[in-house]
């Protein structure tokens, strides 16, 4: 019988080839004039601020760029300093343009903007007291979702940790998605933001609060991201790979923001906050790992996940066929070139103990999982990924 679910997302989603030739015509939909751009530093030194400036110019949009202060992996305070930006342009839309830190970026902005307080005062579940500035949020990266999320992740340098807010205050009002501006990405960031949504795509189907409506999602994500990423690394001008990554990549976007992560993303966080490994290595790190811990938790699941992956499993036992998940998985990591282990990251073992204890403070994503997880456990699967 099925269980009772809600599910939310994005208001409004536009998916396709040139699609972002249609930003200004939106932004006139939202009834906006003056947009803040949120870029992060990389794409700021290509020719995509130029086409995007060119778009917004031709449709009488006088736009404030914030392109200098959003790193990899932003801190807390660059959220503070963009509202400021955005109060100085009387900016009353804002668009995140980029992967999942500029997008994060921007929607802090866009709540912070319309309402009191500093980025701080936001972190947790449904700490946000209000709507913000209409959200636009173009990704050019397959791999976060955070275009059709609630949650934007921050680091704190001062605690050394990574921190998100969680609100459905952040959800966008508009998601545009366009393949081909993932096509110059390089086949390393390919490769680990496609790791990155392929985590998300398991670990939301795995989730306890899976629905059946976010399951169709996930599992559709887990096909078409183990089915075109190797492509999209090896030859990247593929736009029909690139497509069909960034819409894998969307799926799993809108299957865990309605049925969340698990002990991947609690495992994942410390690498981030303490050592500034990227979201997307450090998920793909552990993502075996952790996969194999949850195996009995729910083998007829991940069996399912082996059989969209391609392995032939109709002869197996159970536990055999789930497994197979596993290796899938591994084989994928292998074969898109960034197979890694904490030591290649120079991360001292002895300081193993001390992420676990970190990582078992991060408590949503652990309430998801689909096998509880105690320190002892955390340790040990540092451990395997070292």
């Amino acid at each position: 019988m099925y269980k009772n679910f809600s599910f939310t997302g994005a208001r409004k989603i536009i998916f396709g080839n040139g699609a972002l030739e249609t930003l200004a015509e939106h932004i006139h939909e939202l009834k906006a004039s003056r947009p803040l751009i949120v870029l992060d530093r990389n794409l700021s030194k290509t020719d995509l601020k130029g086409k995007v400036l060119d778009i917004l110019g031709d449709g009488c949009l006088k736009a404030t760029l914030f392109d200098q202060k959003v790193e990899a992996e932003p801190r807390l305070e660059v959220a503070d300093e963009g509202v400021k930006a955005a109060q100085k342009g009387k900016c009353d839309v804002v668009v995140g343009i980029g992967g999942g830190s500029a997008m994060d970026v921007a929607k802090a902005i866009a709540v912070l903007a319309a309402n009191n307080g500093r980025a701080k005062d936001y972190l947790g579940l449904n700490k946000v007291p209000g709507p913000g500035l209409p959200k636009i949020m173009i990704p050019t990266t397959a791999g976060t979702g955070s275009e059709v999320t609630f949650t934007a992740v921050f680091v704190r340098q001062n605690l050394k940790k990574k921190e998100g807010m969680n609100s459905p205050h952040l959800y966008p009002e508009l998601a545009i998605l366009d393949p081909t501006l993932t096509l110059s990405l390089p086949p390393v960031s390919t490769a680990s933001t496609g790791i990155d949504a392929l985590c998300h795509a398991i670990e939301s189907y795995t989730s306890i609060n899976a629905s059946p409506m976010s399951e169709l999602l996930s599992l559709e994500a887990i096909y078409l991201i183990s089915s075109n990423l190797r492509t999209c690394v090896h030859d990247g001008s593929n736009l029909e790979a690139r497509g069909n990554m960034l819409l894998g990549s969307l799926y799993a976007g809108l299957g865990l923001a309605n049925a969340g992560v698990g002990a991947v993303h609690s495992l994942s966080y410390p690498l981030g906050g303490k050592y500034g490994v990227s979201h997307g290595l450090a998920n793909t790190i552990m993502l075996p790992h952790v996969m194999a811990f949850n195996l009995p938790g729910t083998l007829e699941k991940f069996a399912v996940i082996a059989e969209t992956m391609g392995e032939l499993i109709d002869t197996l036992p159970l536990r055999e066929a789930a497994f197979m998940a596993v290796e899938a998985v591994q084989a994928l990591i292998e074969d898109c070139g960034i197979y890694t282990t904490l030591e290649d990251l120079s991360i001292p073992e002895e300081a193993l103990p001390e992420l676990a204890e970190v990582a078992m403070t991060v408590l949503r994503p652990l309430e998801n999982n689909p096998r509880k997880l105690t320190i002892e456990d955390a340790i040990d699967i540092y451990g395997e990924a070292y």
